[in-house]
């Protein structure tokens, strides 16, 4: 990878932690997330217009990727709901480079070696001084919640390996890696949408409301903040530019302390800098 396209995924991991942690701040996220996915589907409309068509083998993978999302958006939530976002974010974010090095090694033929193997060590380590999980005897109400927000981070961090390693498939045979990001935005608006509507009947939208602004600028964030990655995975493997992306947990350690009001304890901060460093080896390793 170039200096160039390493500095524009850096931005891109910053991006998606401030659009994170403007979800995790939200009252109602199932709410936010979804007027996220309808802002970033109208930033994806002049992407749409100008770039010219994904080529027709392309479409299996942007459909694919949008029921993807759709997966990831729930869990997401739901992961914010149980945990800190200081917590949850690092799991899901932290736990995918792994799956998407494999999936690229399954799918792609990108080969695994020893700094893959250092790497995966670092993370897993990481991810378990994250959880913060005790071991109780019984199961008791109260221990069952325990796991909720690991394994509801950890299953996202599924979705995201899932999604990545099909964009980059998808996005090397669209010809065009704008139009294969506009128009799996512009569906991904969608899903939710639907959900959302099944559950509650109407989506309320107050153009008067901050609120309504954040969630729609973060959309618009969340589509610049993957653009740069689907972009990036046409022209360097998948691996490095996942793991590179996943430093984005460092970003969040400190949102979530200066803006959420998180404890940024010397452990959790060690966790993610841990997450980071085998995030990186990943990247490395490939």
């Amino acid at each position: 990878m170039t200096a160039g396209v390493i500095a524009l995924v850096f931005c891109a991991a910053l991006l998606h932690a401030s659009w994170n942690a403007m979800l995790k701040s939200s009252g109602d996220r199932l709410w936010a997330i979804t007027l996220m996915t309808i802002g970033s589907a109208v930033a994806a409309v002049p992407i749409v217009i100008w770039a010219p068509m994904p080529a027709p083998a392309s479409w299996p993978y942007i459909l694919m990727s949008v029921a993807l999302h759709a997966g990831y958006n729930l869990f997401l939530v739901r992961a914010y709901r149980a945990g800190d976002f200081g917590q949850s974010y690092p799991i899901a974010r932290g736990s995918s480079p792994l799956l998407v090095s494999l999936g690229a090694a399954f799918f792609a033929g990108e080969q695994l070696g020893t700094l893959t193997l250092i790497g995966v060590a670092l993370i897993s380590l990481g991810i378990v001084s994250l959880a913060q999980i005790k071991f109780k005897r019984g199961t008791s109400m109260a221990g069952s919640r325990q796991w909720d927000a690991p394994l509801s981070a950890f299953t996202t961090g599924l979705f995201i390996a899932g999604y990545t390693v099909v964009d980059g498939l998808g996005s090397r045979l669209a010809g065009s890696a704008a139009s294969y990001a506009g128009w799996m935005f512009l569906l991904d608006g969608i899903p939710l949408l639907v959900i959302y509507l099944s559950m509650h009947g109407r989506l309320q939208i107050g153009l008067r409301d901050r609120a309504t602004w954040n969630a729609l600028g973060g959309g618009a964030m969340s589509l610049l903040a993957y653009g740069i990655v689907i972009w990036a995975i046409t022209l360097a493997p998948m691996g490095p530019v996942s793991a590179l992306r996943e430093t984005s947990v460092l970003f969040a350690a400190l949102i979530a302390r200066m803006f959420l009001g998180e404890a940024l304890t010397v452990r959790r901060l060690l966790s993610c800098a841990v997450i980071a460093l085998g995030a990186v080896m990943l990247g490395w390793s490939t």
